[in-house]
């Protein structure tokens, strides 16, 4: 089960997310809309604002499609900027140094929670 809760605050099965896998979200952070996503990365869960830094674009093109071919790293698709899946961090491509902004996920009793940022 997914859900958008007024409190800022995403669900979803944990068993939803298996490793190498992505799924889309949004929150109500103070009155507006944020679009995200969780990934999986060989079992290291995190959640990123589905925004490049380099000019804001969403990073999937496709919905949902944010892994580069080999699966190793997350790829915008209208640059072909390369993040690390775990840190965020830009490794390649025109935001080289910028990083994807997080968001708050944690695990609660078979749930992946995710909140808007601080």
């Amino acid at each position: 089960m997914r859900r958008m809760a007024g409190s800022g605050e995403w669900r979803c099965a944990a068993d939803d997310l298996p490793p190498g896998r992505t799924l889309t979200l949004r929150l109500a952070c103070r009155g507006r809309a944020v679009d995200g996503f969780v990934v999986n990365h060989g079992g290291v869960v995190r959640a990123w604002i589905n925004r490049c830094p380099h000019v804001g674009t969403p990073l999937d093109l496709w919905p949902n499609d944010f892994y580069a071919e080999d699966g190793r790293a997350l790829v915008c698709s209208t640059h072909g900027a390369l993040f690390d899946p775990v840190t965020g961090a830009c490794v390649a491509g025109p935001c080289a140094g910028d990083a994807l902004v997080p968001l708050p996920v944690r695990r609660e009793a078979g749930s992946l929670v995710v909140r808007c940022p601080a």
